[in-house]
């Protein structure tokens, strides 16, 4: 496996990790658990990292030099691709031949190394975008920068080259089709996962509050992940002073956490979220978080009465699928993978468009009943038993087979 711009040792919310680096890692356990040995590829942003890290029984990363360790930006990162492959192929240099049987690469930058290691060492591509330049263009939030042509003229040259691409959802597939006219027969479908054991509702939402230091009986719409345009945050702080305006009772039993750190465009303005709830009149009840391990993150979406996704784009949204396994029911815009991750009036509310008024309408049954938050949760947590990784994993593993199958009989028909 290839993860050039993103370690999967680091914590999902900071920098440029999130839903990718828990996809990697995930995935690549289960598949080792299925005899699938994995090594995982990553650009190493430290001296002190040692060469490769065992990250579990039959899963190792290994760690590249390509660049400075700090400070460069994932914008910058395209002029380090020569060194990174030069690193893959140090380490394949000390191999057997045919000691690796397949590549997978993740985002556009892996995918432009996979491709030349791939073909040097005579084995099968699989792809996986996980976000897409023209769909992330064609839905830019306000003062967010679009993605550069050489983003999009990579992913179209990753396209035509790859033995197989896998999309997270039916309507990525199409979209891969649409926009970057792939072969229809070489997209598979596999949804991504989430770790059952981890992400459980436990002992409950009071139990959670109180490790937290939450108020019990608050209502708490919360958000977590990468605070960037993209995901929109602001449309949660909007949507809350709109409640706010409307009830100001509500001010003394509602709690909007906010957790995660800044991220790609977020990076330009850390200090912009923070802003805009002094402006909006909300510090009181808005409260900052930064990244968090798993086991805390699940913690929080325990405590949430609803998580709320307003995202522009999002390939699935892990996330709302981790909030519903913790039995928290979710508030989403309706784009990308979130109509298959949200079940939309069983597991949570879909709401086409970004209108913070739409927000706060959805928000709103949630501060009058209560017990909706539970109701909702427990069709939240059966809803997400149907993502577990091991179905992931196996789904995966077929389209290597598949791939591999279809590379011995083109060697075959040639001779």
């Amino acid at each position: 496996m290839l993860s050039v711009h993103t370690s999967p040792l680091h914590q999902p919310g900071t920098g440029d990790a999130g839903g990718m680096n828990v996809y990697i890692v995930e995935l690549a356990r289960r598949l080792a658990a299925i005899d699938i040995e994995v090594e995982i590829f990553t650009r190493a942003t430290t001296a002190a990292l040692p060469p490769a890290v065992e990250l579990a029984p039959g899963v190792l990363v290994r760690h590249v030099d390509a660049g400075p360790y700090e400070g460069l930006a994932k914008e910058d990162l395209p002029a380090q691709l020569c060194a990174f492959t030069h690193g893959v192929m140090q380490a394949w240099a000390g191999h057997r031949p045919g000691h690796y049987d397949l590549v997978h690469s993740h985002y556009w930058l892996s995918g432009h190394v996979g491709w030349l290691a791939a073909e040097r060492w005579g084995v099968p591509l699989v792809h996986a975008m996980h976000t897409m330049a023209k769909v992330k263009n064609a839905a830019l939030a306000a003062g967010d920068t679009p993605e550069p042509a050489a983003r999009v003229i990579g992913e179209q040259q990753i396209v035509r080259a790859a033995d197989r691409l896998i999309a997270n959802t039916a309507e990525e597939a199409e979209e891969l089709v649409r926009h970057y006219e792939a072969a229809r027969e070489l997209v598979a479908v596999v949804h991504p996962g989430v770790n059952l054991d981890r992400f459980r509702p436990a002992d409950g939402r009071a139990a959670a509050r109180a490790r937290l230091g939450l108020p019990a009986d608050a209502l708490i719409p919360l958000f977590a992940g990468r605070i960037q345009p993209l995901k929109a945050p602001d449309i949660l702080l909007h949507a809350v002073a709109h409640l706010l305006e409307e009830d100001p009772s509500l001010r003394e039993r509602m709690v909007v956490p906010v957790v995660g750190g800044p991220s790609g465009s977020g990076l330009a303005k850390p200090e912009g979220l923070h802003k805009l709830a002094a402006r909006l009149g909300i510090c009181d009840v808005v409260r900052f978080r930064p990244p968090c391990a798993q086991d805390e993150l699940a913690d929080w979406y325990r405590a949430a009465s609803v998580l709320v996704m307003p995202s522009y784009s999002e390939s699935f949204g892990l996330v709302a699928i981790e909030a519903q396994a913790c039995g928290t029911p979710v508030v989403a815009a309706s784009v990308g993978g979130l109509p298959v991750a949200v079940r939309d009036g069983v597991s949570g509310t879909l709401i086409d468009g970004h209108d913070p008024a739409d927000y706060a309408r959805a928000l709103r049954p949630f501060a009058q009943d209560p017990g909706r938050a539970d109701r909702m949760g427990a069709a939240a947590a059966g809803h997400a038993q149907s993502f577990g990784w091991d179905t992931a994993a196996a789904a995966t593993a077929e389209v290597y087979t598949d791939a591999m199958r279809e590379r011995r009989h083109l060697r075959s028909a040639h001779g």
